[in-house]
């Protein structure tokens, strides 16, 4: 207990680095997502809005049927016109999935209370064989 008292800033950076090294891992943790098959359930059963953050050019080459393609930059200003019912359920993905958790973050600060992240992204959505719409 010396050592701490007497070491209290060598003590705190160490406790500081620690935490600095596992916020990544708690944060994905967090926003996982959802999987395909629970996807395609909101889809139909609750009418979930599918949004696809990802490039123009990439949306273009193949997405879900009905998903709408916003910037992760115009996000804030076209989710509020695009989806007016803020209890609806919406779906974000990308490629992969690292974008879409931005957006997810974005999406529950402007106050949308049912919003999920597509698990693995596009990705996983082609490996499940789910159909694509090319624009």
């Amino acid at each position: 207990m010396k050592f701490i008292i007497d070491n209290w800033m060598l003590f705190s950076i160490a406790l500081l680095s620690g935490f600095s090294l596992l916020l990544p891992i708690i944060q994905t943790g967090m926003t996982q997502g959802i999987s395909t098959a629970e996807a395609v359930l909101m889809m139909n059963r609750e009418k979930a809005v599918v949004i696809d953050l990802s490039e123009p050019a990439e949306f273009e080459l193949g997405h879900p049927v009905g998903a709408i393609n916003l910037s992760l930059n115009a996000l804030e200003i076209e989710l509020n016109k695009r989806v007016t019912d803020k209890s609806r359920p919406l779906i974000f993905f990308c490629q992969t999935g690292g974008v879409s958790a931005k957006g997810v973050l974005a999406a529950q600060k402007l106050g949308f209370t049912k919003v999920y992240l597509l698990g693995g992204g596009l990705k996983s959505w082609k490996e499940a064989n789910l159909p694509l719409q090319k624009a």
